[in-house]
């Protein structure tokens, strides 16, 4: 056993409730999905998605409670504290997109929000599986490579945003613009979001590999 394997507490509960929050927010972004390809129902699918954030928030929770009775943990303290807050936003914004979709009577979705949701969830798979590798970081370059992925992901919803800003644009409805706008932003920042996790992990698995 190596001086690290010494170190490191064995204790797993903090990799279990990381493991547990991607898994949530994986879920929410699936969720997403389904209400940005058929929007109706949208009360109910709107509330799926929010009792997912509650249950996020809880997860979230516990790890700084974790966090404030641990003396040795297995990874940097602001590390945990990085990871977390990070994961916390993605639901955040996958939850305030939905909302807005819901509070704003908007008659439908269309393909760029289809789209931006579909990458969210792409990237919240990516996120999912480098968050596992965290546990014992045996492969860094799996995590990177998924990180990786991660940005340009995030890249790609870039584009989708400013096309459709672009075709908004196109548009005379004033109200219907400024709602649309917010919605696509919205869904774009839950990218970004994505991309603080993923450069999170990347410095977790350089760091402790």
């Amino acid at each position: 056993m190596g001086i690290k394997e010494l170190l490191i507490p064995k204790d797993t509960i903090f990799f279990d409730l990381f493991e547990r929050q991607a898994e949530i927010v994986k879920e929410a972004a699936h969720q997403l999905i389904t209400l940005t390809e058929d929007f109706t129902n949208v009360k109910e699918k709107r509330h799926a998605i929010e009792q997912l954030e509650h249950k996020g928030d809880q997860i979230t929770h516990d790890i700084y409670e974790q966090l404030n009775r641990t003396f040795i943990t297995p990874l940097d303290p602001e590390e945990i504290s990085r990871l977390a807050s990070t994961l916390d936003e993605v639901l955040d914004y996958i939850d305030g997109s939905a909302e807005k979709m819901f509070y704003y009577n908007i008659e439908s979705t269309d393909s760029h929000m289809i789209e931006l949701a579909k990458l969210i969830h792409m990237s919240t798979s990516e996120i999912e599986s480098a968050v596992k590798g965290i546990r014992s970081i045996k492969d860094p370059h799996y995590i990177e490579e998924r990180c990786i992925e991660v940005n340009r992901l995030e890249n790609l919803a870039d584009d989708v945003l400013a096309h459709a800003v672009t075709d908004l644009f196109k548009t005379t409805d004033a109200i219907k613009i400024i709602k649309l706008k917010d919605i696509y932003e919205h869904l774009e920042i839950a990218t970004d979001n994505c991309e603080d996790v993923a450069n999170t992990l990347s410095d977790i698995a350089i760091r402790h590999s």
